[in-house]
């Protein structure tokens, strides 16, 4: 079985990748294009990309699915080596192989972790605006939700250590984190990762890790460190989530990892999925080899396509009166200040003011922000222009 999985790829690196193409996702099932069916509505909202997953994902899915039988099935050692050589590869992290708990997707991962941090009342701290799943999680499992605001300074957001501090109580159990941020597209700079990692150690929390947008470093100045990374004692009280499915764009094939390493507390964890967390999907797992070990040459055209996008967007952005937004350091998401818009337009609903105007975004009430909302520019650029035209036009009147 090792070998079947090791053939080469079929495209060289020098092969080149069309993200201009469009594919027309309205005849196929999908969140993301449902929501709007009927309507001329272009959706630029939930996060995924609308480009075909890599050439060399969807050769090692053929050739899987050629083999005719999907039995149930654990993760293989080959499986398992391109990830680890990926982790290593990509973030100078050295893990080992034990440390890894397959996973259906990462937000069971958030809230596995929830599941294990102290007890039912204790707390669950977490910085907003941020990822919608990070402010139920908490509840899901009688934990109670400890949020403070990220602020924005000199187009920047940061972090308010003060506001941190101030969430926290005798009850707090868990730092939630989410790094690369969804929604503002921070990179966390070393001094910052070391600063939360202390906060962690200070008051005896336990840190879960949503790392999923690790490989979509945009700015090529910088680069993703897991907080894991930082030291020993750092990873002892740390659960990372990662996963191929927003970089390359196979959220739906559900499979994702925990490294964990921490003996105890990956005892701990494996034993909170027990009974509630199903198998990875096979195929979900033959992707994640093919993307980790061969993903390289589409990953790194994507990138490159996106930081055009992302440029698309802040002069769009920039020249709509009344929307302001920041340049996202990473993702595929651009977070957009509609305030002052509301203000001058007497708009009560931003989300719904561009809805109507033919653009879906998502809307910032969500992340624990009103007056804000958040744009996927994960598309092609004749998707993206159209858009963008959309909303100035809509604001033009």
């Amino acid at each position: 079985m090792q070998a079947r999985f090791r053939e080469p790829p079929t495209m060289s690196v020098s092969d080149s990748f069309d993200f201009d193409h469009i594919i027309d996702r309205s005849v196929q099932p999908s969140e993301k294009w449902g929501r709007y069916a009927g309507r001329d509505v272009l959706p630029l909202w939930v996060a995924d990309m609308d480009f075909a997953a890599p050439p060399v994902v969807i050769d090692a899915l053929q050739r899987r699915i050629a083999h005719g039988v999907f039995g149930y099935t654990e993760a293989w050692p080959s499986l398992v080596e391109a990830v680890v050589e990926g982790l290593q590869r990509e973030h100078a992290w050295t893990i080992e192989p034990d440390w890894l708990v397959w996973l259906p997707g990462v937000v069971s991962g958030f809230n596995l972790a929830c599941a294990i941090a102290g007890e039912v009342g204790d707390g669950v701290v977490t910085a907003t605006p941020v990822y919608p799943p990070f402010l139920s999680a908490p509840a899901n499992t009688g934990r109670v939700l400890q949020r403070c605001e990220l602020v924005l300074r000199a187009g920047r957001w940061q972090w308010d250590w003060e506001a941190l501090e101030r969430a926290v109580d005798a009850r707090s159990r868990l730092l939630l984190l989410c790094s690369p941020h969804n929604p503002v597209g921070r990179v966390f700079d070393a001094d910052e990762l070391r600063e939360l990692a202390d906060f962690a150690a200070r008051h005896d929390l336990l840190i879960c890790a949503d790392e999923i947008h690790c490989g979509l470093v945009l700015d090529a100045e910088r680069a993703h460190r897991p907080i894991a990374a930082l030291d020993e004692a750092v990873a002892r009280r740390t659960i990372t989530l990662m996963a191929p499915s927003k970089t390359w764009n196979i959220p739906a094939l559900y499979c994702a990892f925990a490294v964990i390493p921490d003996a105890a507390l990956r005892r701990r964890y494996r034993g909170a999925m027990r009974g509630l967390i199903p198998q990875v999907n096979v195929l979900g797992m033959v992707a994640t080899e093919a993307a980790y070990r061969d993903g390289g040459p589409w990953r790194a055209a994507l990138l490159d396509y996106l930081r055009g996008n992302r440029e698309r967007v802040m002069a769009a952005v920039g020249a709509m009166p009344g929307l302001a937004t920041t340049r996202p350091e990473a993702t595929y998401l651009s977070w957009i200040d509609c305030r002052e818009m509301m203000a001058q337009r007497q708009v009560e609903d931003p989300a719904a003011f561009f809805e109507a105007a033919g653009v879906g975004l998502s809307d910032g009430r969500f992340f624990g922000a009103p007056g804000w909302l958040r744009l996927n520019f994960g598309c092609p650029r004749a998707t993206l222009d159209e858009a963008l035209r959309r909303m100035a036009q809509a604001l033009a009147h």
